[in-house]
Parts: structure tokens; C-alpha cells; sequence
């Protein structure tokens, strides 16, 4: 970016913020603009549409320099390095954030950082087509981006356990085919005798839709905090994963649609295993474990989990089949932590969550296989901004980030087997007792 562009840039952010304080102004006596006031902005316009000209005007020789390989009549081109660094020249999250949180106090120039920098460069811009960041919120660096993002898989996130997809527009359309090797209609194959013709088959496709759903944190942030860059860094990411990931898990397993997911255990292929004849209520036995594993469709076993209330955990610690324990918390279990940090239980591993109902009612042990819910994310991960003037008012700084995803099952129904009676799911849930 020359150094001229920049100048340019940097004019056109004074002159901005000077509009907006004036408007400010204004809005906080609750009254209409005085006709010296209408003057000054319309004045204060007229100059940010030249400077904007002069910044357009700039940019252009800067292209055309750059094609014929000339150097520019007012200087050299400068090359900044920060173009290429994902974290746009700041160290930290928490530095970012300052520099935006000064950007609007009085007498304080627009750190050079927050400017855009390059033409269309994927840097921190303003949500507005204007340098100033309180008319929009300024675009978060996409290293800090990526970081939320990843805190907000932890070891108890569904996402990655789901068949999910990244796509870069709003939707994808997928085929579907829910018939069975067993079933009476899609594809089938048939013994031929000698000679004799084959039997037509045709696949039975239906389609699902799923349409991105936006999920959102809105952190307004007290300059006492904006004051502790270290602070900032290590509380903010943290506090928004741990809401963002507690929230696609909740839509994942219990999402009712309209506006988000739906989710695995409100789709008509859930199954319920009933309790046990006679069984006493707040009970958990063996059989009602067995009962529930045998509902798996094939192949499932690999691929499922129990989700469990911390409430059930009591009752797992005292079953056994004969002398063996069925429940192996980490530790005993091979493999460790590395499988689950609850171990495994008759082989799976274990998610304990507040998701899970509490315990006795139906609910509170979960065993599903999310190879069988398909997810789309927004490619790119989470998208975050930061703005100084939506709670102006307050004095405080607003922290935002979106996470855009949908889901639904695979499957409609349950499955109904080869032979037996017994429904088949990659969602089964343990009915009250």
C-alpha cells in the first residue's frame, strides 16, 4: 500500500468519525439536526465523498502502476508484510481489541492495522464501505477467527462426529436412499438361473435440503477488561467456544428446526428402549444397556456413543455382568483418555453432559451414531467482529461472533430388520423408570 493510499484512508476515517459524532450528538438530545448542524454534516459529507474519490483514484494508478511495472510518480510501492499474516500484524486477540477499543477515543489516531490493507485483501475492514469502525464493527483476524473456532471443538463436541460437509454458499441439496439390502424395493440382487433374464432393479432416492441456520455471541466488553490485553486473549475465545459448542450439541441431539438444526432425537427414526418389567424407579440395570446396543442398525457399533446425564454416573459404577464390570472409567479402560475422558461403557465411549435428561426419566442415557446426521457448516469456520459504537451509550466495546451451520438425519424412520420385529436406530434413547 503506498504511502499516500494510506493518507488517504486515514483522512477519510477523521472525517467519518467526525460525522458520526456529530449525529451523536444529536440522537442524545432526542431532536432533529439545527440548520447549522444540517450544514456542517452535509459539508463534512461532501469531504468524505472527495476523500473517498481520492482514495479510489489512488488505488487505481496503484493497479496500473502494478501492470505496466513502473513505479509510481509519487514513490516507490511499499509492500506490507502484514498482508500475508493471518493475524494482520497484531500479536494477540487481546491487542486487536484494544486498538479498536482506542480507534474511538478523542484525539487518538486509527491504528494503521485496522485499515484495510491491499486492494481486496481479505483483511479487517469494516462491515460499511467506510474506514471508521464504529459505522459497521472491524473484521477480526482470521488467525484469532480460527482460534475460537477450534476451542470450540473440544473433547466434548458432536460437530465432528456428525457427516458434515463445509460449503461455501447458503444450502446443498443431498440424494438420500433409505432402502435396506432386506427391503422389497431399490436396488436388489437376485439368483439367476441359466439362461434365464434378469430382474430390473432401480435405486429409490428422495432428497434432503439443509439450509445454513446463524448461531451468534454478542459479548459487550467493560473497558476494564479491554485495559487487560492478556485478559482479553485467554477469557473472551474461551467464554464464546464454550457457548457456541454447548449449542450446536443442544441442536444437534434436540434442535426443533424452525431457524435451527433438527435434531437426531426429534426425528421420526428415534427409538425408545422401555424399562424392564417390575423395574423400580431411579434403577439402572444391565438389560436396559443390552436392550438398547441391540437396537443399533449394523455397522453402528464402531461409530456410537453414550451421551449420559452426570446423574446416571452412580448407577454405572455398580453394574456388572457376572464379575466383570461393564462400565470402565478412564484409567481402567484400554486406550485411556485418548478414547474418552469417561472411559467406555460395554465398549463405547462415554459423553457425560447436561444435555442428557437427569436420571430416571427418559432421557438420561443416550446411544447414538452420528455418522447417520449430516451437518453443513459455513466454510471458513466462525466469523468474528468487533465494534466500539453499538453500546456507545455504555461505554463498552461489543464482541461478536457467528458460527453458521445446518443438520438433520439421514434416515426418516426407523429400520425395520430382516427379521424380528424390532425397529433398528443410530438414535436410541432409555425410556423413564
Amino acid at each position: 500500500m503506498s504511502k499516500q493510499l494510506r493518507e488517504f484512508q486515514s483522512r477519510k476515517s477523521t472525517l467519518v468519525k467526525e460525522a458520526r459524532a456529530l449525529t451523536d450528538r444529536v440522537a442524545a438530545d432526542n431532536r432533529d439536526m439545527t440548520d447549522e448542524e444540517v450544514n456542517a454534516f452535509d459539508a463534512l459529507r461532501t469531504r468524505i465523498d472527495a476523500a473517498s474519490a481520492s482514495i479510489d483514484r489512488e488505488a487505481a494508478l496503484i493497479a496500473d502502476e502494478a501492470r505496466i511495472g513502473i513505479a509510481s510518480a509519487m514513490g516507490p510501492i511499499v509492500t506490507d508484510n502484514r498482508e500475508g499474516d493471518a493475524k494482520r500484524g497484531f500479536y494477540s486477540l487481546g491487542e486487536f481489541m484494544q486498538a479498536v477499543y482506542q480507534a474511538d477515543k478523542p484525539g487518538q489516531s486509527l491504528d494503521a492495522r485496522l485499515l484495510p490493507h491491499g486492494i481486496g485483501a481479505a483483511a479487517p475492514s469494516t462491515f460499511s464501505n467506510e474506514a471508521a469502525g464504529q459505522d459497521g464493527g472491524f473484521l477480526v483476524p482470521p488467525q484469532f477467527s480460527q482460534e475460537i473456532f477450534k476451542l470450540s471443538l473440544g473433547e466434548d463436541s458432536l460437530l465432528p462426529l456428525t457427516d458434515n460437509v463445509e460449503i461455501s454458499g447458503n444450502s446443498m441439496a443431498f440424494p438420500k436412499d433409505e432402502t435396506t439390502p432386506w427391503g422389497t424395493n431399490g436396488i436388489r440382487a437376485y439368483w439367476q438361473g441359466e439362461a434365464a433374464s434378469g430382474v430390473p432393479t432401480k435405486p429409490v432416492l428422495g432428497l434432503a435440503t439443509l439450509r445454513l441456520k446463524k448461531l451468534m455471541a454478542l459479548v459487550p466488553t467493560t473497558d476494564e477488561l479491554l485495559d487487560d490485553a492478556n485478559a482479553l486473549t485467554s477469557y473472551l475465545p474461551q467464554k464464546v467456544a464454550l457457548s457456541i459448542r454447548w449449542k450446536a450439541n443442544e441442536s444437534i441431539l434436540f434442535g426443533a428446526g424452525n431457524g435451527i438444526p433438527v435434531g437426531c432425537m426429534n426425528a421420526g427414526a428415534i427409538v425408545t428402549v422401555v424399562k424392564e418389567s417390575g423395574q423400580a424407579t431411579q434403577t439402572l440395570v444391565p438389560q436396559n444397556l443390552a436392550k438398547m446396543i441391540a437396537r443399533l442398525p449394523p455397522g453402528s457399533f464402531t461409530n456410537a456413543v453414550w451421551i449420559v446425564n452426570n446423574d446416571v454416573l452412580p448407577a454405572l459404577f455398580t453394574l456388572s455382568l457376572g464379575n466383570f464390570p461393564i462400565y470402565l472409567p478412564t484409567g481402567l479402560s484400554v486406550g485411556g483418555i485418548q478414547i474418552s475422558p469417561y472411559g467406555t461403557l460395554l465398549g463405547r465411549p462415554v459423553f457425560v453432559s447436561q444435555h442428557a435428561n437427569s436420571f430416571s426419566s427418559q432421557g438420561d442415557v443416550l446411544l447414538v451414531d452420528l455418522s447417520y446426521y449430516q451437518t453443513i457448516t459455513k466454510a471458513g469456520g466462525m466469523q468474528t467482529a468487533t465494534s466500539m459504537h453499538l453500546y456507545f451509550d455504555a461505554d463498552l466495546t461489543a464482541f461478536r461472533t457467528t458460527f453458521r451451520m445446518d443438520g438433520q438425519s439421514k434416515i426418516t424412520s426407523a429400520i425395520s430388520p430382516a427379521k424380528g420385529s424390532n425397529t433398528l436406530s443410530p438414535f436410541i434413547q432409555l425410556g423413564a423408570r
